[in-house]
């Protein structure tokens, strides 16, 4: 675990100075994460107007889920973007066949090779929304915070677990731009707590896209309306998609016969 630790720094450590030679696009991606939490704000307050609620939530406390959200996509925009979409790349390259042949994890190598700190902007303004949010509600307790801070951490798992599933059907088809895209459309529901949607919208996010556990579930832990059982399956499913990704992973090494073949 120790040698992991210390490649993920040389990892990050490289791809940190590379990136900080053009601080100006620091900059301006902060300054486009900011108009982006702006704007899911403004569609909150019109969607909330004249102090009525969204799904039973009022603006205040579906603030909570924008922050969650904001943070999800942060963590995607950091992690995932620069290491999982390169996944297909490699195939169509060939560099897959180099990374396979390490003396490392190979799936360990291609979840953190890189790391974009350009998108850490949008990490600070999800966790800022959330402390906002939750200073003004007086139903934030210390229990509520500890089982929203490590329901976020499942919803990671969950997100990264997806996103690399998705990314190793490049083994079969090349071309999985579409496909992370297409994910990311139905994840832009998570800004929204799942009860605004209607019957089979909820079902569709929580069974089928199991978005309402990466950021609904957290939100209402963090406010007080959080229930056992269901902080019980939100975890259940972080840990299930760990261990799919990971079977679906050695499957399709399986069936890779590499870009020489």
């Amino acid at each position: 675990m120790s040698r992991h630790w210390q490649l993920i720094k040389i990892f990050y450590g490289a791809s940190i100075a590379v990136q900080l030679e053009y601080r100006v696009n620091f900059v301006v991606n902060l300054i486009g994460s900011l108009l982006t939490a702006i704007g899911s704000l403004f569609g909150l307050s019109i969607l909330i107007a004249g102090g009525s609620s969204l799904g039973g939530w009022n603006q205040t406390e579906a603030i909570v889920v924008v922050g969650v959200f904001t943070l999800m996509e942060g963590f995607m925009g950091v992690f995932l973007y620069p290491n999982l979409n390169k996944i297909g790349e490699g195939v169509r390259t060939g560099s897959m066949d180099f990374t396979l042949l390490k003396p490392l994890d190979a799936q360990f190598l291609i979840s953190s090779r890189d790391v974009n700190i350009l998108r850490v902007a949008d990490l600070l303004i999800g966790v800022g929304l959330i402390v906002y949010a939750s200073l003004k509600l007086s139903s934030v307790q210390s229990p509520g915070i500890l089982i929203a801070v490590l329901l976020i951490l499942a919803g990671f798992a969950s997100i990264y677990s997806i996103w690399f599933m998705l990314c190793t059907t490049a083994f079969w088809w090349v071309g999985v731009e579409n496909i992370t895209e297409l994910f990311w459309g139905f994840f832009r529901a998570g800004q929204f707590p799942v009860t605004a949607f209607p019957g089979w919208g909820r079902i569709l996010f929580t069974f089928v896209i199991p978005v309402a556990f990466i950021t609904t579930v957290p939100a209402e832990a963090l406010i007080g309306r959080g229930k056992l059982e269901t902080a019980i399956g939100a975890l259940g499913v972080a840990v299930l998609l760990l261990i799919v990704s990971r079977l679906f992973w050695k499957f399709a090494l399986k069936n890779y016969t590499s870009a020489s073949s």
